[in-house]
């Protein structure tokens, strides 16, 4: 379910996270965004309108999002950490041509493994790579 602005900043202040200019606007990137953007993307894309913007601010107002699970870090590529504002389980399928990635629906929580059955799991992610129809 794609989120709202309005609704990502009412649980902001329900959470007692100040609202700062810089902080709303990485946020409506994120929403406007959902291209699962890297800290440079953010930055390179808000700097051009906020010259005070810092790279650190975007790291930190990321951090501050996660913890607060407004947004989720995916990390399908070992060097490449990206963002997305949609934080329900869904899949990931990453385009090896353009490097596109997409959502899709899937059963997380259908996955499970007896080989992991007294292990306490904290995130389950589904990654898939290939080619996506654009670029066949």
């Amino acid at each position: 379910m794609k989120p709202s602005f309005e609704d990502l900043k009412k649980e902001l202040k329900v959470k007692n996270i100040q609202l700062s200019h810089q902080r709303l606007k990485v946020l409506e990137y994120l929403v406007k965004n959902q291209c699962h953007p890297t800290v440079d993307m953010i930055f390179t894309d808000l700097h051009k309108d906020i010259s005070t913007l810092s790279k650190t601010t975007v790291y930190n107002t990321l951090r501050i999002l996660v913890e607060a699970g407004l947004v989720r870090v995916i990390n399908i590529e070992d060097n490449e950490a990206r963002y997305d504002i949609i934080v329900e389980n869904h899949g990931h399928f990453k385009c090896e041509c353009c490097g596109t990635i997409y959502n899709f629906s899937i059963d997380i929580d259908s996955l499970a493994s007896e080989d992991l059955i007294n292990f306490r799991i904290n995130d389950k992610n589904v990654y898939f790579k290939g080619v996506c129809p654009r670029c066949l």
